[in-house]
Parts: C-alpha cells; sequence; structure tokens
C-alpha cells in the first residue's frame, strides 16, 4: 500500500510555478521523504504551461522534468496532474478558456483537441523518468460541469464519458505500460444526482478509482469531528465506489483526504487522522493514500479558505507539525487488509436520487455505520453471484 502526500510547495504556493526554485524544491521534498512517505502528487498550473491554445511552454515542461528528478534523488515516485484547473477555491483556467474567448471545456472540439495536445506534451515529458507513478487528466475537474460552479461549463452524462475517454487515450498513448493513467473528481459524484460526472465514470475510465474525500461535506457537521461518521468517511467512500466495480480486483486510490479545521478541532485532528487511515486500511481495494497536503499555505498569501491556510502536515517555514508525526508515526505501522467482509449493505441504484440518498447525512450511511462498516453492493448487482464471490461476499443486509 502506498503512502504519500499532495505537495503544496511551501514557498509561494502553487504560484511558485512562476519562479521555480529547485532549491526550495529539494528543501521541500527531503523534509517530505523524512516523513516515511513513497510518493508525492505533483501539480503543475495548467495556464503556466499552456498559456495560449497553440503554445505550450517548453520551459515549464522543463520545470516539471526538474520536480520530477528532485524526487527521485529523494526517494519519491511521483504522480503528475494535468489540468489545475482547481486548487483550494481557486480556479486557474487559461484565457483561452474564458471572458471573450470562452468555450466549454468539455463540448468544444477545438478546446477538447487543444487539451488532449497538452496532456499528451506533459505525458511525453516525464514518460522515461523511472520515478514516475503516473499521471491523473486533473484535479476534480468535474466541478466545472455543474453547479455550484459560479459559470459552468455544462456536458450532459454521455459528453462527460466521451472527453474522459478522448483524454485518458491521449495520456495513454504517452506513457509506458507500468505506469498509471487516471482522473479525479470530487464527492458530487457520488453524492449528487444532478452532477454529470458520476460513478460509473470513476469507475469506467483509468487503471484506479480515485476518491476524494473530506469531511466537510456535511459529515462532521453532522457526526461531529471525531464522530464515526468523520473518521469512517473515507473509508466508507472506498467502499461504496469499490461497489460499483465490475472487476472486483480494480484498485481503490484515495488521493485526497485531509484534517479541515474549519470542522476538526485543531487539537482533535492528529487524532482524526490516525483514525482516518487505520479505517480506510480495512478496504482490501485500497492501493493508496496520498494526504492533502504537504506544507501550510502561508498566511502573506490572501483570500484562502481559512481552512485551506492549515491543512498542510509541515508549516510553510519547515517545521513538522502534530499531524505530521502522528502521519509518519501511523503509516510505519499500517498494513493493507486482505480481509473482506462478508456482508455487503444494499444500496438501491435502480430509484431516482439514489446518489444522494448515499450521502454522509442520509440514513443510508448511517445504517452503515451501525452495521460496522461491511461492504456495499448495489441492488441492480445483488443477483451477480459470481462478483458477489469475487468480493467474498456471502450474505446481503437488505434495509427495509
Amino acid at each position: 500500500m502506498r503512502f504519500g502526500v499532495n505537495y503544496t510547495p511551501s514557498s509561494g504556493w502553487f504560484h511558485s510555478w512562476l519562479d521555480f526554485d529547485p532549491a526550495a524544491v529539494t528543501r521541500d521534498l527531503r523534509t517530505v521523504a523524512a516523513l516515511g512517505v513513497d510518493h508525492i502528487r505533483l501539480m503543475p498550473l495548467w495556464p503556466h504551461v499552456q498559456p495560449n491554445r497553440g503554445l505550450i511552454r517548453p520551459q515549464a515542461l522543463r520545470d516539471v522534468v526538474t520536480v520530477v528528478d528532485i524526487a527521485a534523488g529523494c526517494g519519491l515516485d511521483v504522480n503528475v496532474d494535468g489540468l489545475q484547473g482547481h486548487l483550494s477555491s481557486f480556479d486557474f483556467v487559461p484565457a483561452w478558456l474564458s471572458s471573450w474567448h470562452r468555450r466549454n471545456l468539455f463540448t468544444d472540439p477545438d478546446v477538447v483537441a487543444s487539451t488532449a495536445d497538452y496532456l499528451r506534451a506533459l505525458t511525453a515529458a516525464v514518460a522515461d523518468r523511472p520515478n514516475l507513478l503516473g499521471v491523473t487528466l486533473g484535479n476534480e475537474v468535474n466541478q466545472f460541469a455543474a453547479a455550484p460552479h459560479p459559470f459552468p461549463h455544462p456536458v450532459t452524462e454521455e459528453g462527460a464519458g466521451v472527453w474522459l475517454a478522448r483524454l485518458t487515450a491521449a495520456v495513454r498513448s504517452s506513457l509506458p505500460p507500468n505506469a498509471l493513467v487516471t482522473h479525479a473528481m470530487y464527492d458530487a459524484a457520488w453524492y449528487d444526482d444532478t452532477q454529470p460526472f458520476g460513478p460509473r465514470h470513476a469507475v469506467e475510465h483509468g487503471d484506479e478509482t480515485v476518491v476524494h474525500s473530506w469531511v466537510f461535506n456535511g459529515a462532521a457537521q453532522t457526526h461531529g469531528g471525531l464522530g464515526a461518521g468523520s473518521v469512517r468517511h473515507a473509508e466508507y467512500l472506498c467502499r461504496l465506489a469499490a461497489a460499483w466495480h465490475t472487476d472486483a480486483d480494480r484498485p481503490v486510490w484515495l488521493q485526497e483526504v485531509g484534517a479541515p479545521t474549519n470542522v476538526v478541532a485543531e487539537a482533535d485532528a492528529p487524532d482524526f487522522l490516525e483514525a482516518t487511515l487505520r479505517h480506510v486500511a480495512t478496504v482490501p481495494e485500497l492501493s493508496g493514500v496520498t494526504w492533502w497536503c504537504s506544507h501550510d499555505v502561508s498566511r502573506e498569501l490572501l483570500d484562502f479558505p481559512e481552512l485551506e491556510y492549515d491543512l498542510g502536515l509541515i508549516t510553510a517555514d519547515g517545521r513538522v507539525k502534530p499531524t505530521g508525526e502522528r502521519f509518519a508515526e501511523t503509516i510505519a505501522s499500517l498494513k493493507k487488509s486482505d480481509e473482506q467482509k462478508p456482508a455487503g449493505l444494499v444500496l438501491d441504484d435502480t430509484v431516482p436520487g439514489y446518489r444522494a440518498a448515499a450521502g454522509p447525512t442520509r440514513e443510508f450511511y448511517r445504517a452503515w455505520l451501525e452495521a460496522d462498516g461491511p461492504q456495499i453492493v448495489l441492488k441492480s448487482r445483488a443477483g451477480d453471484t459470481a462478483l458477489l464471490a469475487a468480493r467474498g461476499i456471502n450474505d446481503l443486509i437488505e434495509r427495509p
């Protein structure tokens, strides 16, 4: 099981790509590696690399490669994200996609073709690096597809699948066979029936199912910062993802999870972290955990939501925080579980609103907690005896 962090540069946050400093990156990644992790998730800013639809900056690509090489020198593998996209409440969309030049990110043929060119170029730049873990299309790109985004790029469920197929193919065309191709969505994909990117997209595209778990979605507000409904939310979301698999061996990657201090008291954050990791490690399908994030956002940077300033395991000046210490201690002792729970709680996916019904404030989640975290089975697949057997399920729990 892999353990890593989402790398947030300590100096200048992701704006540091504009004033790239390899020495600063080296300092950051040496501190990260000392936590005992084996990989980082790296996020270059899309407008910085492709500021014009016809221009992919060679120097920006070289800077990405330099970070991958620095990580290798620190003993770290790297997963590179493409479309940033959206980070910590800020959108980073190229000027050729906004205002006077606004076109639909998901459906405009020229935009999709140019986006594919960018992803191919980024992937090709890092493809020969031995410490490359893989490439993810981008960070929670589905948030651009619907409300609550203030200026969404509408797309249908079918169109979302076409977009994902086109871009995952573009990435795969430049990657060695052993590197992962993935895409990442925020949890509206699992909990919001109006979100065009949904569970089937998560499990039908890419080599692993990627999950992003945040308890400010109602979980902590409903169950308390250290309540079972908070510290088991990541486990639940991973099990919900696995319920959609048609291949029982498909991995689930918890690519983002953190301790948001707007709903988890700062003093409780280390305990939240440890409990979250220990619960999610019981999911046999889990391939790894990538914590959000490595470093705090500096208070010199303005207008971030308050919680974003202290999500790091390390302060902006390089001091390992109590959460970082607990993270290092916990991952050193964790081992992946290979034992599937024999019971499956049935989620009725045959009726409208089933995604919302699975949300962290709803009765299905409460039933899952009361049953001590069983596997989850879709009603539409409850008769697939071969799949149930492959998942080790021999008992179904049906709610009235």
